[in-house]
């Protein structure tokens, strides 16, 4: 029997790889939480989630690689790097799946701190328009 781990991370990579953000409303929880260092607050809740996702989809997409993955029953850390208005950045995400597969919990870790600015220009860009 697969963990949630195995069945998130399965349609995650997919995801990635398709950078299709239309399925991901099918992927995440109701009451998820988004985590990152661009944002102060935890964003909540399907749609939020969805949003944030989407959007990293777009500014991370054309060049994010993940290189190393730990995970455990329900949760996974991957490290990545990407290049985000001309800055290489790497980081770390780590995702909490429920037994289904379903994310519940996706927080974001960027360094160093010229890159995590252009990620929130970049994703203000693309959220806001601004």
């Amino acid at each position: 029997m697969s963990t949630g781990a195995e069945l998130g991370l399965a349609r995650w990579h997919e995801v990635v790889a398709s950078r299709d953000a239309g399925v991901l409303a099918g992927m995440i929880a109701e009451d998820a939480v988004f985590s990152s260092p661009a944002v102060h607050a935890p964003q909540e809740g399907r749609d939020t989630v969805v949003a944030y996702l989407s959007a990293a989809l777009v500014v991370l997409g054309p060049t994010l690689t993940y290189h190393d993955t730990w995970t455990r029953e329900n949760d996974a850390v991957l490290r990545f790097t990407a290049v985000v208005g001309g800055k290489e950045i790497e980081g770390i995400d780590m995702i909490t799946w429920d037994d289904d597969g379903t994310i519940v919990s996706f927080t974001v870790m960027v360094r160093p701190i010229r890159g995590l600015e252009a990620v929130i220009e970049a994703m203000a860009q693309q959220l806001f328009g601004g």
